[in-house]
């Protein structure tokens, strides 16, 4: 349990200047990749409503949702702006095409 608060803390006096990228590529394009973030998997299944405070803090006052594909992948999208099933593809094809082009 205190990994799960120590998370929390984290993430709660985490600098807005930290996720200032991530509130602007959400505005703009409704979706961001777990690899743009400083969050990963632990965090999104653990403290999804710190993270939704933080960005909402740091000026995202959307309503946000995370879907995962397989454990390797994660992404933060508007759920008003685009559909699970089409963010899972997305993530689908990420995945695929990381593993047909491994980075050398």
């Amino acid at each position: 349990m205190l990994d799960v608060l120590q998370l929390k803390h984290t993430i709660n006096r985490m600098p807005l200047d930290k996720v200032r990228l991530i509130v602007e590529e959400l505005h703009l394009e409704g979706i961001v990749t777990e690899g743009k973030t400083p969050f990963n998997r632990l965090h999104f299944n653990t403290c999804f409503a710190e993270i939704e405070a933080l960005l909402q803090r740091a000026g995202y006052h959307r309503q946000l949702d995370v879907v995962g594909y397989q454990g390797l992948a994660y992404a933060m999208f508007d759920p008003n702006r685009w559909q699970a099933v089409d963010v899972l593809r997305w993530l689908r094809d990420y995945v695929e095409e990381a593993r047909a082009c491994p980075a050398s």
